[in-house]
């Protein structure tokens, strides 16, 4: 009998354990997906200060194409808004990805501004930081695969809900439909 209810508390006990070590776990996944949701903020912060000044420059040689050059801080100040969802934040990051691909391609138009060194330093930091953010949207979709694994697997899902951990959206940056269909073009 005494065998019986020691066997049952030391089975009780290494139940309680191996759960908390997957709410551990999922404390920690949890926070790397908030970490790199940082990062990537950090990123498209850094791209939102850089765009303000690409269109100034390009406003002094290319003033007559206002329409580009509005939409291109239209789609900015849009992304720059959206805080709460990674859904509603690719959207719009993809609407502004579409806007500066339209700029670039406005500069092929003019050599002078193809030409002028800030533009060009500007570009190198743009495209740069596109590289950090797609680096960044990486690294979190790898971790929220992670969390979204162990959020469905036996019997860390049990741990899970009990503790009301949810699983987490991708960021996927998609060209639009139009996008796709009808790519910007360039010509020499």
């Amino acid at each position: 009998m005494q065998t019986a209810f020691l066997a049952i508390i030391i089975l009780i006990f290494l139940v309680g354990a191996y759960a908390l070590s997957i709410y551990n776990q999922l404390v920690a996944l949890k926070n790397r997906v908030q970490e790199a949701w940082s990062d990537v903020g950090v990123q498209m912060k850094r791209r939102y200060d850089l765009i303000p000044n690409l269109v100034e420059i390009v406003k002094g040689y290319a003033s007559h194409e206002k329409t580009t050059l509005d939409a291109v801080i239209q789609a900015r100040n849009a992304a720059v808004r959206v805080k709460d969802s990674v859904e509603d934040k690719s959207k719009a990051e993809s609407v502004l990805s579409g806007t500066l691909k339209s700029l670039f391609a406005l500069s092929e138009n003019y050599p002078n501004l193809k030409a002028n060194e800030n533009f060009l330093e500007l570009q190198r930091e743009l495209t740069d930081t596109e590289n950090k953010i797609q680096a960044s949207r990486r690294f979190y979709n790898s971790n929220v695969l992670s969390l979204n694994i162990r959020l469905e697997r036996f019997p860390s899902n049990i741990v899970g809900k009990m503790f009301n951990f949810e699983k987490q959206d991708f960021f996927q940056l998609e060209e639009s439909e139009q996008e796709a269909k009808n790519p910007i073009k360039v010509s020499f």
